[in-house]
Parts: structure tokens; sequence; C-alpha cells
């Protein structure tokens, strides 16, 4: 997975047109990596078919 993450993380910055600092590839695999896992918890969470998103207040 860090040989996928590197070439990610390499891909986007050159989409991007950022120079990443190989100094700072570690930290933003670190931090993308704990995003990819907080977002499979999230996408693996069953909601039930009548959940309804919340109401917007405003004060």
């Amino acid at each position: 997975m860090t040989d996928t993450l590197d070439s990610y993380i390499d891909a986007v910055g050159s989409a991007l047109g950022l120079t990443i600092d190989p100094a700072w590839k570690p930290a933003v695999r670190a931090n993308l990596d704990v995003s990819l896992k907080l977002a499979r918890q999230v996408d693996e969470f069953a909601l039930p078919d009548e959940t309804e998103p919340a109401s917007i207040f405003s004060a």
C-alpha cells in the first residue's frame, strides 16, 4: 500500500503543480493513510433507508 500511496501523492502533487519536499512525504503519507481509514469506516456504516439528513437551523 505504501508504494501505491507514494505514487498517488506524486501524481496528485504533479496534477496540482505542487512540489512535495521528500522530507515531508512520510507525514503526507501518514495523514493520507489515516484519512483513507476513516473514510472506509464512514463508507462501511450502514444507514437504514428511512434515514434523512439533519435539518438546517439558523439563528
